[in-house]
């Protein structure tokens, strides 16, 4: 059986589909922060942990404003919410692509959404366990070294703090993305292996340019999983690739032809 192709499906249908993935998307989003909101103090203590563990007997997030407190209570549930209802997102995301893919390949909306949820939160994981602790105690030395008390608004923090989340989380779903562009025939493992050499040095520019701290060790930390990760895509690429069509005989091809 054949993907449905852009003639059964025109561009309007197309633009209707995303738009109820969408919604769809955040309705989960929406339903999760409901939830999380219930868990915000522990949450926030959860997010600041990294920070306040370097000195636990200072306080280094502070508040300036009178309604500071609540909005963060609502940016902590918001981040939990996106994190806990990534399932949802992937399974739309899957959703919405699989007009274009084969039937069997159809049935892997639940295995696809498994492995995205899966390494979107290692990724975050990864940066809350090991790039935050690197990070936050070379931007404590730094205030050290000229001499200020650090005070870090607290808004100031979680912007900080979420994107980082989200964008080690969004790194990790190479291997994905990977699977998505081998399905539809865009890449081969043999691109990508050709391509190793100057995916290393844009990996090992991502890492020093992501990690605060001049030291190799801690750019090692970032290009580490890259580079593991690169290897993965290889691996997902060579077993995702799509079968090629059979070649058609050379007598059907005439016989074709001829009517």
């Amino acid at each position: 059986m054949v993907p449905e192709t852009d003639a059964r499906m025109p561009l309007t249908a197309h633009l209707e589909e995303l738009r109820w993935r969408i919604v769809r998307a955040l309705i989960a989003v929406g339903v999760a922060f409901g939830v999380c909101y219930g868990f915000s103090e522990r949450i926030f203590v959860f997010l600041i942990h990294p920070l306040a563990a370097l000195r636990p007997d200072e306080a280094l997030i502070i508040g300036t404003g009178v309604t500071e407190a609540f909005f963060t209570k609502l940016k902590v549930s918001f981040i939990a919410g996106i994190f806990a209802a990534s399932p949802v997102i992937f399974f739309q995301a899957w959703r919405f692509v699989a007009p274009g893919l084969y039937e069997h390949e159809k049935r892997l909306a639940v295995p696809f959404s498994i492995a995205a949820t899966a390494f979107f939160l290692t990724g975050a994981a990864f940066c809350y366990w090991f790039v935050f602790p690197v990070a936050y105690r070379f931007f404590l030395e730094e205030f050290v070294s000229i001499r200020v008390a650090p005070q870090i608004r607290i808004s100031e923090y979680l912007a900080f703090a979420s994107r980082m989340l989200l964008a080690f989380g969004a790194t990790f779903e190479l291997p994905v993305v990977t699977f998505f562009l081998a399905r539809i025939g865009l890449v081969t493992h043999r691109h990508l292996i050709a391509w190793a050499r100057y995916a290393i040095v844009v990996i090992f520019i991502v890492a020093a340019v992501l990690t605060p701290g001049p030291d190799v060790a801690s750019q090692l930390l970032m290009a580490a999983p890259l580079l593991v990760l690169y290897a993965v895509s290889i691996v997902v690429a060579r077993f995702a690739a799509r079968p090629a069509a059979a070649p058609v005989p050379a007598e059907d091809a005439g016989v074709s032809v001829s009517r």
